[in-house]
C-alpha cells in the first residue's frame, strides 16, 4: 500500500521561514531510515504558496489564480510518498517523525488509489495503458 504523508503548512512555513539546522539534521536521519527500511518512494519541502498558483476548472473554462493562498491550516508544506502493508506501519513511521516545525504541527497520512480500487471501470485497456504509462517513468 502506498500512503502520501502530507506535512500541513504553518504561517512560518508559509512565510518561507527556513528550518533550523538541528531540524534539517534530524529529518535527514529520519529519511535515511525510511530509505533503510525500503519504505520511502519520494519526499520533498514545498515553497511557500505564494509562489504557487491553482488552476479552476468549469467545464471547458480554465482560470489561474495566483498564491498566496489564505487559509495557511489547508496548505501542504511538503510530503512524503511511503510504501507500508497498512495505514498502521504509515502511523507507526510518522509517530518516529521528528516534529516538522518549531511549534504545534500536523501530519496528514491518505492512502494512494491503486488500480485494483477501481474496480470495474479499470477495464484492461485502462489497465494496460496505466501500466505502460509507469513503465516509461
Amino acid at each position: 500500500m502506498r500512503f502520501m504523508i502530507i506535512v500541513k503548512a504553518t504561517a512560518d512555513s508559509e512565510a518561507g521561514k527556513m528550518p533550523s539546522v538541528e531540524l534539517m539534521t534530524a529529518m535527514g536521519k529520519f529519511n535515511e531510515e525510511l530509505v533503510n527500511a525500503g519504505v520511502l518512494l519520494a519526499g520533498e519541502g514545498l515553497h511557500p504558496s505564494a509562489k504557487g498558483a491553482r488552476i479552476r476548472y468549469d467545464g471547458a473554462g480554465r482560470s489561474v489564480i495566483d498564491g498566496p493562498f489564505a487559509e495557511t491550516k489547508e496548505l501542504i508544506a511538503g510530503f512524503w510518498l511511503i510504501q507500508v502493508t497498512s495505514k498502521e506501519e504509515a502511523i507507526e513511521w510518522m509517530k518516529r517523525c521528528p516534529n516538522p516545525f518549531d511549534g504545534p504541527s500536523e501530519i496528514e497520512i491518505r492512502q494512494v488509489y491503486e488500480m485494483s480500487d477501481f474496480g470495474e471501470v479499470a477495464t484492461p485497456e485502462v489497465v494496460a495503458q496505466e501500466a505502460a504509462l509507469r513503465a516509461r517513468l
